[in-house]
């Protein structure tokens, strides 16, 4: 910059100097005058240029970010939809025995069977967002802050641990009760795991094999499909039930046997769903193969982190076994600091308050102080299951479809945030519920299908709880069907710009605090207050709401 400088004030100067030849006859005192009249305007002149070209150097860099931005986005929304085009133009690979050529008169028979699946899911090759976000250091940064927090969690316990007993306690005794009778649990699983293999499969298999030739079809089909509920609502549906509640396993090793067994459930509706409709239409062609998927597809499928079945996915070529390790590792990790959040932020608060008189400023600040601990565990649950449990297990099964979740955190209304916030879940309720419920009222109940889905989701979400704190307090099945419901209208897809995002995590804030405030204070008082005969109201009304009073005569007495 200096250099520029004086390259232009030397320019200036001898600009004058060429310009205007002194007059010999002049006075030389006039010479020297306009000499330094031309110097000192020099000298504005080149701090003014000076300062416009740094202007023009800043405005040109904002202008280059402005540019490389748009095109960035341009080019991920155009790469985007070219996978998209790509996933419809090519059929997949499927073998011509699975996929056998359907004349007119068989696709309207299909189209009358089930919905289209013009719309349905693509599975196309494609990242984790969150793998792809790492690769930014400012996102990776983010993920560093958090491992900075679980290292203060740690550090802060062990602190205090030392102050209070004189030595440094590992027993981590949270975490061993949480997850304790692991045999039993494993063993419950693997039984619930071979009944889901072979049960779903051969029902599906006999009924597929002779209906060609069977002269009672729908008699059949009406056993078939009867066998198939009876197994559902008793093999999948009571046992592991009664297996949990029986042997009174422990909160964690209950949420294990449980969403096991919602996810097997779903997955075998999901399999006879798909391939009736396949096997209904063959048998309208003597000549057309009949179509029954081989065990392996459906084995790889039960393992697969989907709940829509397909013959065939896309996959990868390899696997990365660092990326496996690496993922189930985040899994622990999120355990550990899950078990600190509980340590530091839950239970010392939640063990007074069960003892305090409830009001209404005892309320407040109990869902006030549990937002930040509802909040972590929010992102640890997601972080855990939805990107390294199924990342890992995709790795694995070289399952190349990883959009498990979208950039739900950018959501500026609830009805995206449903969307984005679980697709895998999403997928099954939008092909399974949603649209099965269109296709039965021939689409003249939209809002009824809506709310159709929304009680679906809110009754198995509330089953799960219920099952695995071992009370009933439907403080979620009530946020889901009135405050979902009423926000997903409100805060719809047409609610744009930043004031909504900062809405929707307010009140997603506001929920995870309400949440972990009420299940923890009723966790409490199922163990302060027990009930020896309680009959059945006693089993749906909350004991938290008359605990207080059964507590306070004893805190008061001397």
């Amino acid at each position: 910059m200096a250099s520029d400088e004086n390259v232009a004030l030397h320019s200036r100067r001898a600009a004058p100097n060429v310009a205007s030849i002194p007059d010999p006859d002049s006075p030389g005192r006039e010479g020297s005058g306009g000499d330094h009249r031309i110097t000192s305007n020099g000298k504005m002149e080149v701090e003014h240029v000076i300062s416009k070209k740094l202007q023009l150097k800043m405005k040109a860099e904002h202008l280059k970010a402005d540019l490389m931005k748009q095109l960035d986005s341009q080019v991920n929304e155009f790469m985007d939809s070219l996978i998209e085009e790509s996933a419809c133009l090519e059929p997949p690979s499927v073998p011509p025995f699975f996929s056998p050529p359907l004349s007119d008169r068989e696709r309207s028979k299909l189209r009358q069977l089930r919905p289209s699946q013009d719309h349905g899911k693509l599975f196309v090759i494609r990242r984790s967002l969150l793998d792809e976000l790492f690769e930014v250091n400012h996102i990776r940064t983010i993920y560093h802050m958090f491992i900075a927090l679980l290292i203060l969690f740690i550090l802060s316990t062990l602190v205090v641990d030392f102050i209070d007993e004189g030595r440094l306690v590992l027993d981590f005794d949270l975490l061993v009760y949480a997850f304790g009778q692991l045999p039993l649990v494993v063993s419950t699983w693997l039984c619930m795991f071979l009944s889901a293999l072979v049960v779903p499969y051969g029902l599906f298999h006999m009924w597929a094999s002779q209906y060609h030739t069977s002269r009672h079809r729908s008699l059949r089909s009406l056993l078939a499909g009867s066998l198939f509920l009876l197994y559902q609502g008793l093999g999948l549906g009571f046992l592991p039930t009664y297996v949990v509640l029986q042997n009174g396993l422990p909160p964690a090793s209950r949420f294990i046997v449980i969403l096991e067994q919602v996810r097997l459930m779903m997955k075998a509706h999901s399999f006879v769903r798909e391939n009736v409709p396949r096997v209904l239409v063959s048998a309208q062609d003597k000549n057309s193969p009949l179509v029954i998927p081989q065990v392996s597809q459906y084995l790889y499928f039960l393992f697969a982190p989907t709940l829509i079945y397909r013959d065939n996915y896309p996959r990868n070529p390899f696997i990365r076994w660092g990326y496996v390790a690496t993922k189930f590792l985040q899994v622990l990790g999120c355990l550990f600091y899950a078990y600190y959040v509980f340590v530091r932020l839950c239970i010392p608060q939640f063990r007074s308050i069960s003892l305090q008189l409830f009001d209404l400023r005892v309320m407040v600040l109990c869902v006030f102080n549990s937002i930040l601990p509802g909040v972590l565990v929010l992102f640890l649950a997601f972080f855990a299951f939805l990107h390294c449990w199924l990342n890992a297990f995709a790795e694995m099964l070289r399952f190349a479809d990883r959009m498990f979740y979208k950039d739900w955190w950018n959501s500026t209304s609830f009805a995206n945030y449903y969307r984005t916030w679980n697709v895998v879940v999403h997928d099954w309720l939008y092909n399974y519920v949603y649209r099965d419920f269109l296709w039965v009222s021939q689409k003249r109940f939209r809002a009824g299908a809506m709310f159709f889905v929304f009680t679906v989701s809110a009754v198995v979400h509330e089953y799960v709880l219920a099952i695995c704190f071992g009370f009933f307090y439907p403080v979620l099945f009530c946020l889901f069907m009135c405050f979902g419901m009423l926000f997903n209208f409100i805060l719809h897809d047409r609610r744009k710009g930043p004031i909504w995002n900062v809405i929707m995590w307010t009140s997603l804030f506001l929920g995870q605090g309400v949440l972990i405030c009420l299940y923890s204070q009723e966790w409490y008082a199922q163990r302060y207050c027990p009930l020896k005969e309680p009959s059945f109201l006693d089993l749906l009304k909350p004991r938290s709401w008359t605990c207080h009073q059964q507590i306070a005569p004893a805190v008061e007495s001397p």
